[in-house]
């Protein structure tokens, strides 16, 4: 048996994972991870190159 010393922690609240909700410790804490990733919490920062971009459209001529 696995001691609550030897559990990963919870990637929400830090106690010890429950094995049946993996890798979070409770309902609670898996239902805020799922609620960050629809708010947008978890999105990568995108930085726009406005080079970049007029580079693109450059390339991108009329498509007949």
């Amino acid at each position: 048996m696995t001691t609550d010393k030897n559990r990963p922690a919870c990637p929400i609240c830090g106690k010890p994972t429950d094995e049946r909700r993996k890798p979070f410790c409770s309902k609670r804490c898996a239902d805020v991870d799922l609620h960050r990733w629809f708010s947008g919490s978890y999105a990568i920062p995108v930085t726009v190159d406005e080079e970049d971009d007029e580079r693109r459209e450059e390339n991108d001529g009329p498509t007949h």
